[in-house]
Parts: structure tokens; sequence; C-alpha cells
């Protein structure tokens, strides 16, 4: 049925597969920055929570009856770490950008949306036609430019990264001032920060030490550094019951996994308990890129880029032999072939030094 489009995609070095690789790699591909996929104690403390509960799936949509004590009691704790008033929890950070963007840009607004967002975001935008406005990556003043040249009758919407998954750098501070001056509501999509970076391990406005405003939208994932599945969306009052109320991905999907809801929750306290000794492995893995590679990292996430798929595949392939599993990212999902290499807290000096190594001898841009 779609063989020839099949055959198109593996001629151009495109083809994607699932795949199980060996437990006996070092994993330096995911986006489990923190190590938690694999930490039992707080698998089991999740667990006995749950236990607790009358019942352990969601049952219905948050807006029917699929909303239960512990969704409240992570979006009040989620809050209260981050500064907000009022959150809500989805079943996924692309639901989470789709509910942001359908609901939020009406017919005279315009949304300004950093050209190397997350795909959630870019798909979701295809629906707005000319309301979407891309500026250049992580350039205050291409948006400055833009907000001039092309003003819109309603509300400004802008919308970044905290960290961008495929570049590891970190958003400008001067968006939130573009937002405040402006009056504009500034989208941060915290999916790769929270956990990552700031004092407090919170993200952009942790990072940066940003007041948090009434215009201000948080939006991450329960995933990847929190090492558990699901989003949440933290705002003001007015924005989150908006949501409830025009929010399709809100409304008409079922309510996030109690499990995952329950993990997310005891997860999070363990950060925030352990905050210091985190942000300690971190600053190590990163002094020890900077030291091999000569190159600072921003994040936890190290970009090697290649000229061709051929060069950055044989590279991959030559990790693997030596025991590391890196990413390996391909069109469309980046312009250029890159090794996407992640500093997962779970690995080692030593074992991130052997990497380094071996991505030195390689033909790749180290950034």
């Amino acid at each position: 049925m779609f063989e020839k489009e099949l055959d198109a995609i593996k001629r151009a070095g495109l083809y994607r597969e699932r795949k199980i690789f060996s437990d006996k790699l070092k994993d330096f591909a995911s986006n489990d920055y923190l190590g938690l996929s694999q930490n039992k104690k707080l698998l089991k403390k999740a667990y006995k929570l749950l236990l607790c509960q009358t019942h352990h799936s969601p049952k219905a949509s948050m807006i029917v009856n699929g909303y239960c004590s512990l969704h409240k009691e992570l979006e009040n704790y989620l809050c209260s770490l981050n500064g907000f008033k009022d959150g809500i929890v989805l079943g996924s950070g692309f639901l989470a950008n789709i509910a942001l963007f359908d609901a939020f840009v009406r017919k005279n607004d315009k949304i300004y949306i950093d050209e190397k967002y997350h795909a959630s975001g870019l798909y979701a935008a295809k629906m707005l036609g000319d309301r979407a406005i891309f500026f250049k990556h992580n350039d205050p003043e291409d948006l400055n430019n833009l907000l001039e040249s092309s003003p819109p009758k309603g509300r400004i919407i802008i919308a970044i990264e905290g960290v961008y998954s495929m570049d590891g750098d970190i958003a400008d501070k001067r968006f939130s001032e573009i937002a405040i001056n402006k009056n504009a509501i500034l989208i941060v999509d915290e999916a790769h920060s929270s956990g990552s970076i700031g004092t407090n391990l919170l993200g952009y406005f942790d990072y940066h030490n940003i007041p948090i405003c009434q215009n201000f939208i948080k939006m991450g994932t329960l995933s990847k550094a929190y090492g558990s599945y699901g989003a949440y969306i933290l705002g003001d009052t007015e924005t989150i019951e908006f949501l409830c109320n025009r929010g399709k991905s809100v409304i008409y999907t079922t309510a996030l996994s109690i499990f995952d809801t329950t993990l997310a929750l005891i997860n999070l306290k363990y950060i925030q308990r352990n905050k210091k000794t985190l942000k300690d492995k971190i600053h190590s893995l990163q002094a020890m890129v900077k030291k091999i590679l000569q190159t600072p990292l921003q994040s936890q996430i190290l970009v090697v880029r290649y000229k061709n798929t051929k060069d950055m595949q044989r590279t991959h392939k030559e990790l693997q032999k030596n025991g590391f599993l890196v990413g390996a990212i391909r069109k469309p999902t980046v312009q250029e072939p890159i090794l996407r290499i992640t500093l997962r807290t779970k690995n080692s000096l030593k074992q991130t030094k052997k990497l380094c190594k071996i991505i030195k001898k390689s033909e790749g841009q180290i950034c």
C-alpha cells in the first residue's frame, strides 16, 4: 500500500524504525536527564501511593469525571514550585501545545513563534494561516522588528522554548522583557529546561530569575527530567479556566494516567530535595565536555553536526561498537544531520570522557 513511499524514504537515508537497544549500551540518547527512569525506590513509592486510591485509571476526560485528587495535588505542587496561580495536567506535551495554539489565537490575534519551536507547535501553527509568524531562532531583535512591521489588531502571543531540544541553547531573557513591554502573552515550552537548568532546576524563568507575571504561561512535560509521562500548563486562573472551556485536547481526551500523575509527583519532590546534588552532577558533566571538546554547554544537550547523513551514521555506529547509544537525528526534524548527546546524570564522568574522545575524532562540527 505504501511501498513506493517507503522505498523513497529508504533511498534518501531517512527511514525510521522502532528498535529495542541493548541495556548494555550506555544511554546518552534519551531525554531522561536525571536518570529517574531507573530509580526503583521512587517507582515503589509511586505504586504504594497509587494503591491507596479508590481507582487507578482516569476513567474519563478532565471535564467529565476523570479529574481526581492526585491530579489536583500535582497541579498545586507545580504552581507552588514555579510561582503560578493555577495549572492543569494533560496527556502529553504535544496535546498541551495543541491546546494552547488552538484555543489562544483568535481571529485578530497573531502568534510569533521561534522558527525552531517544537514540532507540536509547528503542526498547530499550520492551521492558523497568516496568524502565525516565525522569527529567527532565539533572536529578540528579529521578533521586535516583526512586531513593529506587522502588529496584529488583536493580541500578541509569543512562543519560545526554555531549552531548544535540537540545539541545546537557552532562550534569551529579553523575550520576557518584550512580552512585558508589548503586553503580550508569553508561552514558554519548558519540556527540556524544567529539571535541567535554573537555581532550583525549574527552567527558563528560574534560570533568568524572572518574576512571574500574569501574561506568562509555562508549559512543560512530566517525562524527560521528571521521569514520568504527561504534561502541564501553568498560568493565571482565567487562563486555565479558558483552556478547560476552549482547549480541545483538554476537553476531548481522557485525563492523564493516575499512575503517571503519581510518579511525577514523587519524582518532582525527589528533585527538589536533591537539587544541589543533581546540579553539581550536571555541572561536572558539562565541565568534562568543555575540557575535552573545548565546547561550553548551556544545557545537558551536546550537538554534533555533520555535512551528510552517511558521515553521521558512521559515527553513530562507531559509538555503538564502543558501548554508547546517542541520538541520530535527520530531516525533517533538523535541516542537517546531527548526533544529539544527552549528559544524563546517571552516566559517570569516566564514561562521558570516553564518549567525548570518540566524538573528537569524528568529522562532525561540535557545538
